[in-house]
């Protein structure tokens, strides 16, 4: 079975400009991220980006990268066109790994692209342990219900995802990393956005809605991920101390 890794990023991230270019350790965060991916060797990786200086800062360090549409409601949708550009074949599954998570771990990556080879699924993401409960209610961060516990199951499927919830039973923290069965992709992407999705900014429900399952490995670990000025700051601290 062959992968292949592909990072959606654009420099117009509402919340944080520009994001994809601020420095860690004298590297872009894209960078890293685009790094981080190689590491795992499990396949090519290309960095889909809508702005040519994303394109110039990749390939300046060493990656892969390809200028898509500024059109695409969602990453998913990035990913689609890159890899109709690239033109790739005998490609089996595609990974979405998100651009603004530098610090993930290596090792989940693998477990998701591990899943997938082993399970007639069409797509699979990662979910980690809710260490602090302040998490429940915090509505940047995403989570994700299992219809089963991973102790009954190491890849369940999940029921929904949902910014806002109380505590409870088989709920974790959802890290937005997909690994999509291609063909699947190319279905996901002919749809219209749900309205579940759009009320809910999460374009994972445009599958479930759809009868599309998703099954859910279990991470080592949850990244961090860069929505703010603080989160850039705080993450930056912390690899540049490692």
């Amino acid at each position: 079975m062959n992968t292949l890794i592909i990072i959606p990023s654009r420099l117009s991230a509402s919340r944080l400009p520009g994001k994809p270019l601020l420095k860690i350790r004298g590297l872009s965060i894209i960078s890293h991220v685009f790094k981080k991916a190689e590491k795992a060797n499990i396949g090519e990786v290309v960095v889909a980006a809508e702005d040519q200086d994303i394109i110039d800062d990749v390939k300046k360090n060493g990656g892969n990268a390809i200028l898509t549409s500024k059109n695409h409601k969602t990453g998913t949708d990035r990913i689609y066109e890159a890899y109709s550009l690239l033109n790739k074949k005998n490609i089996d599954f595609i990974i979405n790994v998100q651009g603004d998570e530098p610090d993930i771990d290596i090792e989940d990556i693998c477990l998701l692209n591990k899943k997938m080879n082993t399970n007639n699924s069409q797509i699979g993401t990662l979910a980690a342990k809710i260490e602090d409960p302040a998490i429940y209610n915090n509505q940047n961060i995403v989570k994700v219900l299992t219809e089963r516990s991973f102790e009954e199951k190491s890849f369940p499927l999940a029921e929904t995802f949902v910014r806002k919830i109380e505590n409870g039973t088989n709920i974790f923290h959802h890290i937005g990393i997909y690994c999509y069965n291609v063909e699947t992709l190319k279905k996901f992407v002919s749809l219209k956005q749900s309205k579940n999705e759009i009320k809910n900014r999460l374009e994972q429900l445009r599958a479930l809605d759809n009868n599309i399952n998703i099954n859910v490995a279990f991470a080592r670990s949850s990244p961090i991920g860069i929505d703010t000025k603080e989160e850039y700051l705080a993450l930056k601290k912390i690899m540049e101390y490692k």
